[in-house]
């Protein structure tokens, strides 16, 4: 599909369901995106990847990726980056198009302290102390004797309007309680991190599901690439139009959590056999009272989920990064509590989108005009309801949509603009971490998708310079790359 063929949306099937529902295209990443999620970093989504496994031989699976707690700085100790114990994290997927979801991955964190103590003075006159770190000595494949907190985790699978769910089962010994790797806390602490964190990878026994599938949960380098600082500059990027620039990445040197977990694609799609399944992820906490109140989820769905009463959702993720520089500042924390069905409520962040016209100000000296077309009907079909012939579903929300029956492409086939550069693989058919979505999102904003007449700026190549593609990481799960360590010096000779 190239960008002529995308332009060939049914505009007028576009503009009958544009009262039902919106969706935002955003530009920049989601970390720290609302005033009240600054407060809760831990459970603050910051990306959300969901795409057709490209690892050979896993062609029947889809890899989720989960990503939260931003703007890890490898040497942030003494306590590092645990995920919240009194929160839950839910990867959520909608198998018929309701814009509801069918089935929910929900994540449970625990942390262990295991109070190790030292000796301390002479004899008459000894006292046995705690240590004030996470570890006493070195840690390594099989041997985490000498680490003083163990964060450990759940994940139990519920399906349709069940308020019971069942859990994911370490297909090796069948227990259902799984161990996350301490953060990259340094070299000399963690010899060889690669290693150490591969043997939390389990093979999962899925309740329902014939074939097993995979999950790993820990620390990683973050893997979006977004020239962040110069962005929100009002923009202040040397070449953001056209010219091939090397500006930096400014989250280089940052890590964030990653929750990964593989399923093999014949558990996710319907009975009917519909290949298109949406999905988005959630943080949600307690709320104190038990019943769940307020701007709160309460209830899952509103369909009487016993285990979501009194829980109040705080973070919402799925098209990437919707929330940070599209929606309102005044919604960007109801955006966070809402869910998909009810994206009715948002409905002028998209057909009128202020984006464009930020830019045209910015750079109008320069010949940047934003596309005169209202409605927006090309961002509602890009965004909101799927692709004819790609992954369209019936009810127009805001999530990421994965046509399961398209082949996934090897790391080294991958255009990094997706379906804007040809490759229906790619974003926004799911989203792989080497898709540029900085890029591609800037673009469709601008009026790729449009004509000319009405977007006269539409075939230019809007960039934010920092460039991305699916090199950066690795071609198998859990496919982002070892987090960046606190301490880079070498363990020998210190």
């Amino acid at each position: 599909m190239t960008i002529r063929t995308l332009k060939r949306i049914n505009r007028a099937a576009i503009v009958a369901v544009m009262a039902a529902a919106a969706a935002m295209p955003a530009l920049a990443s989601s970390h720290r995106e609302a005033p009240a999620i600054t407060k809760t970093p831990k459970v603050d989504g910051t990306d959300f990847y969901m795409f057709n496994s490209y690892e050979s031989g896993r062609d029947a699976y889809v890899t989720f990726v989960a990503n939260y707690i931003p703007l890890q700085d490898g040497y942030g100790g003494p306590n590092y980056f645990s995920l919240d114990a009194d929160a839950v994290y839910d990867i959520r997927v909608d198998n018929n198009g309701d814009a509801i979801d069918d089935l929910v991955f929900r994540f449970k964190f625990e942390s262990t302290r295991k109070d190790i103590s030292l000796p301390i003075g002479p004899a008459g006159n000894q006292r046995t102390v705690a240590i004030p770190l996470i570890q006493a000595g070195q840690i390594g494949v099989g041997d985490d004797a000498a680490l003083n907190v163990q964060e450990t985790y759940t994940v139990t699978l519920f399906r349709g309007n069940s308020p019971r769910g069942a859990r994911l089962e370490n297909a090796i010994d069948g227990s259902t309680r799984f161990t996350k790797p301490v953060d990259n806390i340094g070299n000399k602490t963690i010899p060889n991190y690669d290693a150490y964190a591969a043997q939390y990878v389990y093979d999962v026994n899925i309740p329902g599901c014939a074939a097993r599938g995979r999950l790993f949960v820990g620390q990683r380098k973050d893997p979006f690439v977004v020239n962040l600082g110069e962005t929100f500059d009002l923009v202040n990027i040397a070449a953001p139009i056209g010219a091939v620039s090397a500006e930096r990445d400014d989250l280089a040197d940052k890590n964030v959590t990653a929750l990964e977990l593989e399923v093999p694609k014949s558990c996710l799609v319907s009975s009917g056999n519909n290949p298109v399944i949406g999905a988005w992820t959630t943080a949600s906490l307690r709320s104190g009272d038990g019943e769940g109140h307020g701007n709160g989820i309460g209830k899952r769905n509103d369909r009487g989920n016993g285990d979501d009463k009194g829980l109040r959702q705080v973070s919402r993720l799925g098209m990437p990064l919707v929330n940070e520089v599209i929606i309102g500042l005044k919604d960007k924390d109801k955006f966070n509590s809402s869910r998909p069905k009810d994206d009715a409520q948002f409905l002028s962040y998209v057909t009128h989108p202020t984006l464009p016209a930020l830019l045209e100000i910015l750079f109008g000296g320069a010949g940047v005009r934003a596309p005169t077309q209202f409605p927006r009907t090309d961002l509602i079909a890009a965004f909101l309801t799927g692709l004819d012939g790609l992954n369209k579903t019936n009810t127009p929300s805001e999530m990421l949509r994965l046509n399961t029956s398209i082949a996934a492409k090897a790391a080294g086939a991958q255009n990094n603009l997706g379906a804007l550069g040809g490759d229906l693989a790619g974003f926004p058919n799911g989203r792989r971490p080497g898709d540029d979505v900085v890029d591609i999102e800037l673009r469709v904003a601008m009026g790729a998708l449009l004509s000319p007449e009405v977007a006269p700026s539409g075939s230019l190549a809007f960039t934010d310079g920092a460039y991305v593609d699916a090199g950066f990481f690795d071609s198998a799960f859990p496919y982002l790359k070892t987090p960046i360590p606190g301490s880079p010096s070498e363990a020998s000779g210190r």
